[in-house]
């Protein structure tokens, strides 16, 4: 199961189908401004580059957990997640992997979350519109967003496999990363238009397929730190995060959940991924359990007793 986990969620590197389209207006875009650059800029980049010694970077594990750290803080979580997929899969595990994981479980929840609200929104706009030309854009931008949602969502449940194998998890984990320099939107307002059957104009549908994700990891960025955006910004911004192993598993065994709902019977409707990812975040309801029976908290426990009772009415949806 871990290896096949492995070659579905490999698909999530596939850009998102509306950059794709956009792709060529934008390297358009792009050029035309380089274009128009001074040549005095670049005879000064030119040197600068000649004059500076050459700066010694960590090589391996450290080199590539160090360019993940630079995407993530730059919003580039594409890229992030390049430079982790290696060192999160390392076999031994190495001093970086089980960051690697944690850094990638945020990232592909906060995707996965935000893509399905993409899905849901558009699917919610086809079904109100009148307009026959809205209902079938509509309808395609639905299922676009749902099978990239999808993709991630397999992905995440091959970190939470790495991450709670065996039903257990360690009892701290480490979030280390600057916190993202480009935050998504508290609101999209454009996807309340959309749901109403109004149209947004391609741009709009550009800009939306950028804010959703990045509003979905910062908001997972909360989640893990139990607070909100700012309490996430400032202990980040302090330094290496210390998280709470049976809070992490819990918001593992979440958000595997709501992945796994991309699966049942009212969107994509896949029985054998639906049971995959529901098994894995039963999984990590497991591992959450195994350290609360160790060290009980009360509201810890209540919060697993919903993840467990959640998992079971789940199931019906299959």
């Amino acid at each position: 199961m871990h290896s096949r986990l492995r070659q579905l969620s490999r698909l999530s590197q596939l850009s998102h189908p509306v950059f794709r389209q956009a792709f060529p207006r934008l390297r358009r875009r792009l050029f035309g401004r380089l274009g128009r650059a001074p040549r005095a800029a670049f005879l000064g980049l030119a040197l600068v580059g000649a004059c500076s010694a050459p700066v010694e970077r960590p090589k391996g594990a450290a080199g590539a957990y160090l360019d993940a750290m630079d995407m993530f803080g730059r919003a580039r979580y594409d890229r992030a997640l390049e430079f982790t997929e290696s060192v999160a899969s390392a076999s031994p595990a190495n001093a970086y992997t089980e960051r690697a994981r944690v850094l990638r479980a945020i990232i592909l929840s906060g995707q996965v979350n935000g893509y399905k609200e993409l899905g849901e929104a558009y699917s919610e706009g086809a079904e109100v519109s009148k307009n026959p030309r809205y209902k079938a854009e509509y309808e395609r931008l639905r299922h676009d967003n749902f099978q990239y949602a999808s993709k991630l969502a397999l992905g995440l449940a091959e970190v939470a496999q790495q991450l709670t194998q065996g039903g257990t998890i360690s009892k701290e984990l480490t979030l280390e990363a600057p916190y993202p320099s480009v935050e998504g939107p508290m609101m999209i307002r454009q996807l309340a238009r959309v749901r109403d059957g109004g149209w947004i104009e391609p741009g709009d549908q550009e800009q939306v397929a950028l804010d959703a994700p990045r509003a979905g990891i910062d908001d997972a960025l909360a989640e893990v730190v139990r607070g909100d955006r700012f309490k996430a910004q400032t202990r980040m911004k302090a330094g290496p995060v210390k998280l709470d192993g049976a809070d992490f598993a819990l918001f593992l065994g979440n958000e595997v959940l709501a992945g796994a709902s991309l699966f049942d019977k009212n969107h994509i409707h896949d029985p054998q991924k639906f049971r995959v990812l529901s098994g894995i975040a039963d999984q990590a309801a497991k591992a959450a359990g195994a350290l609360l029976k160790d060290n009980p908290d009360p509201d810890k426990q209540k919060r697993l007793k919903k993840l467990e009772d959640r998992i079971k009415a789940d199931a019906k949806n299959a």
